[in-house]
């Protein structure tokens, strides 16, 4: 194992222990989908990283051993995590779980949500794509699952977020994108 896989591990272990403890400022939710498998969700990214260390998939093809790769990967991953941390720092008290509506909702279009309405998603996206280049190849399999998964949340939300601004919701959809700037 190489150093920049205790770096990565141990930040995103930080990332999610700090995220958790935010949650606990946030507004009430009126309703939400998923709370039930908030801690579902919690049990599988904690099994994904305990399974890759674990050596079960070992093999010369896997474990990233080239130092640009590792290089490139970390700064992706450091600015996955950035772009979500400052993105839920925007939010504030309007920050839930995914698919979630909140008492006295708020429309935040500041900061990275001025060109992205899910910069959280697109963080993650980014930091998963990030440790895949410098820790693993067998992290491409969550980065598939994050993607279909917070593109469907997107996709839920975004109608959530229609009705409750019928009034703004619909300019801001048209002047940003849902993922990526400027692309999707």
């Amino acid at each position: 194992m190489h150093a920049i896989d205790y770096v990565i591990y141990s930040l995103w272990v930080l990332f999610w222990v700090a995220w958790l403890a935010a949650a606990t400022t946030a507004k009430r939710a009126t309703q939400s989908r998923m709370r039930h498998f908030v801690a579902l969700r919690l049990a599988f990214f904690v099994i994904v990283v305990l399974v890759s260390r674990s050596g079960v998939f070992k093999g010369h093809h896997t474990i990233v051993s080239n130092p640009v790769l590792q290089g490139i990967g970390t700064g992706l991953f450091l600015a996955g995590l950035g772009l979500a941390v400052w993105a839920r720092v925007y939010l504030g008290r309007n920050w839930g779980t995914p698919m979630s509506e909140k008492v006295d909702a708020e429309l935040v279009t500041t900061g990275p949500y001025r060109y992205i309405r899910n910069p959280i998603y697109s963080g993650l996206i980014l930091a998963a794509i990030g440790t895949t280049l410098a820790v693993s190849w067998y992290w491409i399999l969550a980065v598939v699952f994050m993607c279909a998964y917070f593109i469907y949340s997107a996709t839920v939300e975004g109608h959530i977020m229609e009705r409750l601004f019928p009034n703004d919701y619909p300019a801001y959809k048209r002047s940003t994108k849902m993922l990526i700037p400027f692309l999707l």
